[in-house]
């Protein structure tokens, strides 16, 4: 569940980092808050020796069915202690490992299956599970990348060219992936194709839009966002039904961020103005706003759809200063933290993983945080070297 995050790479592909793909090609750094409390240790966490592998659910595409936005949000739970939290990685006591797919070093671990070696010595730049392979997008020259898609014997088994970007369905038994192309000097030109691979590949092929980004799978559709410009500075929510000839644009969400796992909401950041922007969550049914926020900017929720997971109102740079969870009924704050953040992932509806180190080059880990409490913990070792949380 990810191109340099300049303020251009904000506005046109600004889900990018948060959802899906699970890696980022650089990173923006955000405000910082002035919390002084360490994290605390989680409590009731067994600590397994390695990856837990658990069954595969059967694949289902449900059609989706709009809802009441009261109906669809389930209630989150109230927040306990201090709402905010200054994370220290060299005081947090060390926890299981991640359960759901991510990278150290070149090895893909977690999630439904064994561990798998990424080949090769191309940077890695997104990794996924689907069923039991593995899927990894790495570079391949200059401004390109393409998809390695890998066996569990860590065989690469099907190359696909010019892809950045990966969603998977939670059970992991399906996923899209999506082609950026590059020209000679750098620049995104027109056009993406967007793949969608259950028991068999299926694509659509969308012309005259730039910086496409996937935003998720869920009951069946693909969602993803691209802008109608070169310049990125409106975007526009799609839509598209494995099978179908084309993708729908969704005119009620301008400026999408993120949609939620029931594809019943989605986030739009409705401002952004030099160093400061607004985001809204919107009914993708009808558009009718339900919260607003201009103190954070929401990248994806959890998979109940209770909680919204956000980060700083600006990026620019290294890293974001601040990660948040809020409750995605009301916008009200359930915890934030701050540190160097370079990925945040739903583990599942009361953890979040968070991609942190304390600077460039410098040692790097994931930590699982509790949304209710907001006590951290160490979910890989500090290590140098690459980490990465995937999809």
């Amino acid at each position: 569940m990810q191109k340099n995050r300049t303020l251009i790479a904000v506005v046109a592909a600004v889900a990018m980092a948060a959802v899906a793909t699970g890696g980022a090609f650089a990173y923006r750094q955000g405000p910082r808050t002035d919390a002084k409390a360490d994290a605390k240790p989680l409590g009731g966490l067994p600590t397994p020796a390695g990856p837990t592998t658990t069954p595969t659910p059967s694949p289902s595409t449900p059609s989706r069915t709009p809802s009441a936005f009261t109906v669809a949000v389930k209630p989150t739970q109230k927040p306990t202690g201090p709402v905010k939290t200054a994370v220290a990685l060299e005081k947090l006591p060390t926890g299981r490992v991640p359960q759901i797919p991510y990278l150290t070093g070149r090895t893909v671990r977690g999630g439904a299956g064994g561990e798998v070696k990424v080949p090769g010595s191309q940077d890695i730049h997104a990794i996924a599970r689907l069923r039991q392979s593995v899927l990894a997008v790495v570079s391949a020259g200059d401004n390109t990348t393409e998809m390695l898609t890998l066996g569990a014997d860590s065989a690469i088994e099907r190359r696909t060219p010019n892809v950045t970007g990966i969603v998977t369905t939670e059970d992991g038994s399906a996923a899209a992936y999506n082609t950026t192309l590059t020209s000679d000097l750098g620049e995104d030109e027109a056009g993406t194709t967007v793949y969608a691979e259950q028991d068999k590949v299926q694509m659509v092929t969308v012309p005259d839009v730039w910086h496409a980004t996937l935003l998720g799978y869920v009951n069946g559709k693909v969602y993803f966002q691209a802008s109608g410009t070169r310049d990125g500075t409106t975007w526009t929510l799609y839509e598209w039904t494995p099978g179908a000839a084309r993708a729908t644009a969704i005119k009620t969400v301008p400026k999408p961020t993120a949609v939620s796992g029931d594809g019943a909401v989605a986030a739009s950041l409705t401002a952004l103005n030099d160093q400061h922007s607004c985001t809204s969550v919107l009914s993708i049914a009808s558009g009718k706003r339900l919260w607003r926020t201009c103190e954070y900017q929401v990248d994806s929720f959890t998979h109940d759809g209770s909680t919204a997971i956000a980060g700083p109102i600006y990026r620019d740079g290294y890293g974001d200063g601040i990660a948040a969870a809020l409750d995605a009924k009301t916008g009200g704050l359930l915890h934030e933290w701050s540190g160097v953040f370079l990925q945040t992932v739903a583990e599942d509806d009361q953890h979040l993983l968070i991609r942190a180190d304390t600077g460039q080059e410098t040692r790097a880990a994931i930590i699982r945080c509790t949304i209710t409490t907001g006590a951290c913990e160490l979910a890989t070792p500090l290590a140098v070297g690459t980490v990465m949380i995937g999809s």
